[in-house]
């Protein structure tokens, strides 16, 4: 049963923290991208995550349809029933659910996961990710508590955000022109946010900033403060005792430097997302492949073409090789790979 269930989604992010390493977050779209991210896991022997956003569920539906929920559900669907022929541990995921998309994005979900844990089945989403970082913080907790409350009553977890990614990216709340004292969430926040999140009982994540920015940008572009993460847990201990720990979430990972994705693994950065690095991998093989085969894949000056180049899936079936190594790459930089909860001498099965 690859898809996590609660207890072992909770397991994976122990082992994680204790261990100084973290897990990809890879957003996928369509049948294809969630392929290539589950042979990437797989091929590494590393547990993941795999997430939709707004815009991933709105493409999934259809051109014609662009329902968010509608093509989250269908794309969790697929996992669960794909996942169960491979050997790793799977959590499924949503991605930065803005405040304006909660009645008709993570709601449905909600009341699906609802409706399958009434029958005795595993949640369909494992967290939810609202993102009110655009709004005061407390204007931010006062949406998020009783949302991971009701998450929590079916042992769900959910991810919320304090201060600003800055970049843009599907969905998210930043922008290029993000103030930069926006982009480093202060210890006094931090504190305000375990003061409020720590009375539910349920597990969370908490996506606090420390410069990152969604996208790919040039070398020196990005100022990372991964010590900002180091001051924040250094905060809750002292005011809610040695216990007190957040589970840290890496936003805008792609493109960043080495260094500073090490040592944030061991501030608590136990999931770091990775969308922008995967889109380009995939983008390339579907490149190579038309520049090559231009005549082929046109039918130009009364030919026909060749339609095993024009054939979507010649194409296609690298570009999930290449995405999926690319996950891999991930898996290596965030120190997951032969990781896997499900190979490993405690076993959780």
């Amino acid at each position: 049963m690859p898809i996590a269930t609660s207890e072992q989604y909770r397991e994976m992010l122990d082992a994680a923290f204790n261990g100084n390493y973290a897990y990809p977050a890879i957003n996928v779209s369509s049948m294809v991208t969630a392929n290539a991210a589950l042979k990437g896991f797989a091929e590494k022997g590393s547990d993941g995550i795999i997430q939709v956003s707004t815009g991933g569920g709105a493409f999934a539906s259809g051109l014609h349809v662009k329902e968010q929920a509608l093509g989250a559900i269908s794309l969790a669907e697929h996992i669960h029933r794909v996942a169960d022929h491979y050997d790793v541990l799977i959590a499924l995921h949503t991605d930065h659910c803005p405040p304006t998309a909660v009645d008709s994005f993570m709601s449905p979900l909600i009341d699906e996961s609802e409706r399958r844990v009434a029958a005795g089945q595993l949640p369909l989403y494992n967290s939810h990710m609202l993102d009110a970082s655009n709004l005061p913080l407390q204007e931010n907790l006062d949406l998020s508590v009783p949302i991971y409350q009701r998450l929590a009553a079916i042992k769900m977890m959910i991810e919320i955000e304090a201060g600003v990614v800055g970049g843009e990216e599907d969905g998210a709340a930043g922008s290029h022109d993000t103030p930069s004292d926006k982009l480093y969430t202060t210890p006094e926040e931090m504190v305000e946010v375990y003061r409020q999140m720590k009375g539910v009982g349920g597990t969370y994540m908490f996506a606090a900033t420390f410069g990152n920015v969604h996208g790919a940008y040039k070398p020196g572009v990005v100022k990372l403060r991964p010590e900002i993460l180091k001051q924040g847990q250094e905060a809750i201990r002292a005011e809610f005792g040695p216990d007190a720990k957040f589970y840290l979430v890496f936003h805008g990972g792609s493109g960043s430097e080495k260094s500073k994705i090490k040592e944030s693994l061991g501030y608590g950065v136990v999931k770091m997302n990775v969308d922008t690095d995967c889109q380009y991998a995939f983008s390339r093989p579907v490149a190579d492949h038309m520049f090559r085969n231009y005549d082929e894949v046109l039918m130009v000056d009364g030919e026909v073409g060749s339609k095993k180049k024009y054939d979507p899936r010649s194409y296609l079936k690298a570009a999930e090789q290449a995405m999926a190594d690319r996950v891999g790459v991930s898996c290596e930089d965030l120190e997951s790979a032969g990781k896997s909860l499900l190979k490993s001498s405690a076993g959780v099965v």
